[in-house]
């Protein structure tokens, strides 16, 4: 390219790099980068989080990320139903005290469902009543003895299941006096609710299969105790009317990470005392899928 032409390209690309731009198609540019880049951020989060492992949380961060960047987005997941509330237990108060030989520390906790729209969950009031059996007692036993002897209360909990529909909260409770007594209780709540279902509730739907989760619960006992001559349920004993009879549905319950029923029984329900609370894992075959 010839020098003076070559020249008169630099002087017409100058122009054209100085041509004003009007103010609204300027703001227009502006909005449409500034929306790329909040698009490419959540390309980035769903990719980091896939390569690290978080898919589910990832697409969780999109779905966000889209609802507000797009009021069309928004106004659409409005119209998709919520298949399970987000859940959130805390530990709502705790009962301390110690006076002689008598000591108590109990947790009570609460449960939250964000997505719920309730400010109340019923199945709080349950959980609740239920350490305030223990707080009763403990105050009673205190008054009437004035803290001498021995007496102890320790109650926890842990969350045992937590899916889209079902949060269960395992209190483990173990009474001390001349010896020691663990007592189990699960509240398994659905999250739709709020409120606790019973075992009962829960299979009422299943034909026969009450009756046929006590079956497999017997057959696990016979199993057990053939294998191992140091494990003993009050089931064929020498005290047939202390045996084992069957499920009444009021039994506590949760379900594993494999999506099984699992039955939790206190210390002395169903076995001596030495074998502690003891649970039996239910498989899917016999119970169907929830």
């Amino acid at each position: 390219m010839k020098q003076d032409e070559k020249k008169q390209m630099d002087m017409l690309k100058q122009e054209y790099d100085h041509i004003p731009v009007p103010k609204e198609a300027k703001t227009r540019m502006q909005t449409g980068i500034a929306q790329a880049k909040r698009e490419q951020k959540g390309v980035i989060i769903m990719k980091f989080a896939k390569h690290t492992g978080g898919v589910a949380a990832a697409a969780m961060l999109t779905i966000t990320l889209l609802a507000n960047l797009n009021p069309t987005t928004a106004n659409a997941m409005e119209q998709i139903p919520v298949i399970g509330s987000i859940a959130k237990v805390v530990t709502f108060r705790t009962f301390e005290d110690k006076k002689g030989n008598f000591e108590a520390d109990i947790q009570v906790p609460q449960v939250t469902l964000e997505n719920s729209g309730e400010t109340q969950v019923p199945a709080n009031k349950s959980i609740e009543e239920y350490a305030n059996e223990f707080i009763a007692d403990y105050e009673k036993e205190l008054a009437a003895n004035n803290g001498e002897g021995h007496y102890g209360v320790d109650s926890r909990y842990k969350v045992v299941t937590d899916t889209d529909k079902y949060l269960s909260i395992r209190i483990d409770t173990t009474l001390t006096m001349a010896s020691g007594t663990q007592f189990v209780k699960i509240f398994t709540i659905d999250k739709t609710t709020g409120n606790v279902i019973t075992l009962a509730e829960l299979l009422k739907n299943k034909p026969a299969a009450l009756e046929a989760v006590s079956d497999q619960i017997k057959q696990q006992m016979e199993a057990q105790m053939a294998a191992d001559e140091n494990i003993i349920y009050f089931y064929h004993s020498e005290m047939p009317e202390e045996d084992f009879k069957g499920l009444t549905g009021d039994e506590s319950y949760y379900f594993n990470q494999n999506g099984e029923l699992v039955i939790a029984f206190n210390e002395y329900d169903v076995a001596p005392g030495y074998m502690g609370a003891v649970e039996f894992t239910i498989p899917a075959s016999v119970t169907g899928t929830f």
